[in-house]
């Protein structure tokens, strides 16, 4: 396992690259285009998991953008969350309600004419023993870097760390989509007192990599299995109550390092609409997809 030590030298003294290896960076400019230059682009891997929510990714996984999971994942190259997480933010952009239409910060809108409704960033969870071996939560740590870079845009965001493997599952790594899905099936869970929490705005699923769907298609159907007090689709009256500081892993993640503040006691989301509903995913995010995700161009 890591000592503070060694992220601490990560951040200050970067050896090289993660992408291409070039010295003394932690991400030269060429693989931080590579990574975030690119507008998001909807993926649908095929075949297309049943309950699959709609996927934004910011890049294709090849090359440099590969190599670059890599090292923060296996590696260890914690002054990666930074730059993956602004790419993951962007893929979460593209996914928001009223993205297209310009109603949310980052395409000159105001967030108060959209749907006015705390973003919730829920990674996918790696396994306990990955966790142990790598030293973090690479998911997890990605979320919070782009949590806060959505905040940064006048995004109320949160990463929201609810999911939880509640049985073992086999080494993905050779399975077909097929037995991908059958290994993962009823794996996760949400936390106790997670579907309130989650009911408390804009669910979106996020993880480093999508390639069959498998895992995100197993994240959304253990959040809208989680019975909520309200629906967190478009047009609840739900009110966030959260008044708590961020985490200190949170304002610590990536790049910038700041206090990030208080939520709004009371932030509504706007609309009309039911309780009693249960909670769903409006959409997923991953940093990268499989390149041939890519090709969906055939609805």
């Amino acid at each position: 396992m890591r000592g503070w030590w060694q992220d601490l030298t990560d951040l200050v003294l970067p050896g090289e690259c993660g992408g291409c290896g070039a010295p003394r960076t932690v991400l030269c400019a060429k693989c931080r285009a590579v990574l975030s230059g690119a507008v998001a682009h909807r993926v649908r891997p095929v075949p297309e998991p049943s309950g699959l929510p709609v996927v934004h990714a910011a890049a294709r996984y090849a090359d440099e953008v590969r190599a670059t999971l890599l090292a923060h994942k296996e590696r260890g190259a914690l002054a990666l969350a930074g730059p993956l997480g602004a790419a993951l933010a962007g893929a979460v952009r593209a996914g928001l309600p009223g993205a297209r239409s310009g109603s949310w910060p980052g395409a000159g809108g105001a967030w108060s004419r959209g749907i006015g409704a705390p973003v919730l960033l829920v990674p996918v969870p790696s396994g306990r023993r990955a966790v142990r071996a790598r030293g973090h939560d690479p998911a997890r740590r990605i979320a919070l870097a782009a949590a806060g870079e959505l905040r940064r845009s006048g995004v109320p965001a949160r990463a929201l760390g609810v999911l939880r493997q509640r049985r073992a599952v086999a080494d993905q790594s050779g399975l077909n989509s097929r037995q991908r899905l059958d290994n993962l099936a009823g794996a996760l869970a949400v936390a106790p007192g997670g579907a309130r929490l989650l009911s408390e705005g804009l669910v979106v699923l996020v993880d480093d990599v999508m390639t069959t769907g498998a895992s995100l298609t197993e994240a959304a159907r253990a959040v809208r299995s989680a019975a909520g007090p309200v629906s967190n689709a478009a047009g609840t009256g739900a009110v966030y109550r959260g008044e708590t500081w961020e985490s200190r892993e949170e304002q610590n993640v990536g790049s910038t390092r700041e206090r990030t503040g208080r939520w709004p006691a009371r932030q509504g989301i706007t609309g009309a609409g039911g309780a009693g509903g249960v909670v769903d995913v409006v959409c997923a995010a991953v940093v990268a997809a499989s390149p041939d995700s890519f090709e969906i161009n055939r609805n």
